[in-house]
């Protein structure tokens, strides 16, 4: 992996579905809340409890400090995982009147290694939440990683099936260090990239990144399972079109 490769890759995203447009929101709290909520959903239950919280006029740190626990539950209902996400919206709200007096002002000045280690801290509050936050809320310059992210790039065997996510982090850090409105954007892009192509049944016929450094041996073309790097059970079908296909798959046939 190198600048080269990372730079490409945004640049064939960016052609093929343009600006995303990515965070949407009203305001930076508005963010942080969406970042708790969307984890194990999808971003339409997310507006709808967003907008349940807007409706109530509560979306603000102070607004979520006064509701009980269950007053946030039920407002949060479509998210999913209600009662778990309440506690964690408590726990965050608790933390940012505890450490910057309910103040994002406060919590933007902070140092982003010293604020993203307190983040982590944060019950329910992992790397990629914490990195979302501080990328689209509070405009530090870290590069957001997700299962998107992961997929693609093993797919492409770029990197190992089990990278770490602070090591794929720093993949971007090192070798694309750009603006933070890049990194913004780039990790809207890999996400479109993760829902209308690289899904767990890939689509890669229409993938915009199809003939960029792709390895033909990541994954079987009858039954998709990725392939270990250095799996060696797998039989290739074809010199022309180098499609393979696993053994179990191919005794089957």
């Amino acid at each position: 992996m190198n600048q080269k490769v990372l730079s490409g890759i945004y640049l064939r995203l960016q052609k093929a579905f343009g600006p995303q447009h990515w965070w949407p929101a009203d305001s930076a709290f508005e963010v942080m809340v969406g970042a708790i909520l969307t984890q194990n959903t999808n971003w339409t239950n997310v507006e709808k409890a967003i907008s349940q919280l807007k409706h109530l006029r509560v979306l603000t740190p102070q607004g979520i400090k006064e509701l009980s626990h269950q007053q946030i539950s039920e407002a949060i209902k479509p998210s999913g995982y209600f009662n778990v996400k309440a506690k964690r919206l408590k726990h965050f709200v608790n933390f940012l009147f505890k450490e910057y007096q309910g103040d994002l002002a406060r919590m933007r000045k902070e140092n982003v290694t010293l604020l993203r280690s307190k983040l982590l801290t944060v019950n329910g509050i992992g790397p990629e939440t914490a990195d979302s936050m501080l990328l689209y809320a509070l405009s530090k310059k870290v590069f957001v990683i997700d299962a998107y992210t992961k997929r693609f790039m093993t797919r492409h065997n770029w990197i190992k099936e089990d990278i770490s996510y602070h090591d794929l982090q720093g993949i971007f850090h090192k070798y694309y260090p750009k603006q933070i409105s890049q990194y913004n954007e780039y990790h809207a892009l890999i996400v479109k990239l993760g829902k209308d192509f690289c899904k767990p049944k890939p689509r890669c016929e229409q993938c915009p990144l199809k003939s960029y450094y792709y390895s033909v041996l990541s994954r079987c073309s009858k039954c998709y399972r990725d392939f270990l790097p250095d799996e060696k059970n797998v039989k290739k079908l074809s010199h022309e079109t180098k499609q393979v296909i696993c053994l179990p798959c191919h005794h089957a046939s």
